[in-house]
């Protein structure tokens, strides 16, 4: 049984699953929804549609914001108008449902009636989508029935572990996003790179490129400001340690690093250590291959990449925090057999 949800679409377009006779849905931004990204707004208004779908109607044009076309990342703001083509809500079978997301809690670092600072694991979306069936959020959601509201303040990479920030209230949701996009929290990871980082090479500021490979993966390249699609990108770097090359195991020198970035780009701090010439150990898109299969026969299986430290003020008491995950085990087991 399917339900029909929306109107007629623009005249030009007609969308292959677009029921006819219907007018179109406009949808008006509250202010409990302002500072949202559109893909998160819509998927709480089109729930059962495929995310793959929603991000498909978004590109195509049949989305539209106060009368414009718009992208995914686009953050709503009280009063827009959200504009939707018709759209079939498959009703999911009760089978389905016993395969929706598995309800999961992560170990908490601070949580308050405000937000939730938890430890992400490595392997772990933060979100469904791009393949992934579900994520972080989607796992607290179902091991929190009773929570009223549960968004991802930011995001880390599926292979990244470490602090991930959940909003509880939507005021906090938006003034710890203005932190985030106005440069005013301090996000710092620790890396293990390959070779001697040069202590003296402490800023990189070099922009990126986002682009798609010819299978549709994301990857991201250095480029140069002439670039017209060119991202500023910021990164400090810190040496920690500097660890010995070990020839009987055929590792080379490597070096620990304390790894701050200013800028919040997808990729950042993978690239920009790539392209130095020094690539994060266990990177399966930037790194070297070569040394990703030796180090995997030495036990680190992962990359080596955690979200450590991050530092922002909390958006309801305003007091400085400052919160630290300590090395999950498999990286900290394999850094102590490098020392």
């Amino acid at each position: 049984m399917k339900q029909i949800i929306g109107g007629k679409p623009d005249a030009h377009r007609t969308p292959p699953q677009s029921p006819p006779g219907l007018a179109a849905r406009i949808l008006q931004v509250d202010e409990e929804s302002s500072g949202q990204r559109l893909d998160n707004f819509l998927m709480r208004h089109l729930k059962g549609v495929p995310k793959t779908h929603v991000y498909r109607i978004i590109r195509s044009g049949e989305v539209r914001l106060n009368r414009g076309r718009t992208s995914a990342d686009a953050r709503v703001a009280a009063g827009d108008q959200v504009r939707l083509p018709p759209v079939r809500v498959a009703q999911q079978p009760a089978e389905d449902a016993a395969r929706a997301a598995p309800a999961r809690e992560f170990p908490i670092l601070l949580e308050d009636e405000q937000l939730i600072a938890l430890d992400k694991p490595a392997g772990v979306a933060v979100h469904g989508g791009s393949g992934v069936s579900f994520g972080v959020i989607e796992q607290l959601r179902r091991a929190r029935p009773q929570a009223k509201f549960l968004e991802l303040v930011h995001r880390l990479d599926r292979e990244t572990s470490g602090i991930l920030l959940v909003a509880k209230r939507r005021s906090a949701l938006t003034r710890l996003q203005e932190q985030f996009r106005g440069r005013e929290t301090g996000k710092t990871y620790l890396a293990l790179v390959a070779g001697s980082w040069p202590a003296s090479k402490k800023v990189i500021d070099t922009p990126l490129h986002k682009y798609l490979q010819e299978d549709g993966e994301r990857r991201v390249r250095v480029t140069s400001e002439g670039d017209p699609d060119a991202m500023r990108a910021l990164t400090l770097v810190k040496v920690r340690s500097q660890l010995p090359a070990r020839p009987l195991q055929g590792l080379p020198a490597m070096s620990l690093l304390e790894v701050t970035i200013k800028t919040g780009r997808t990729h950042q701090i993978r690239v920009h250590l790539a392209s130095n010439g020094h690539g994060i150990l266990g990177d399966d898109k930037y790194g070297d291959f070569d040394l990703n299969r030796r180090v995997h026969k030495q036990g680190l299986k992962r990359m080596f990449l955690h979200a450590w430290r991050l530092q922002f003020t909390h958006p309801a008491s305003g007091e400085a925090i400052t919160l630290h995950a300590e090395l999950p085990p498999e990286l900290a087991g394999f850094l102590a057999t490098l020392e």
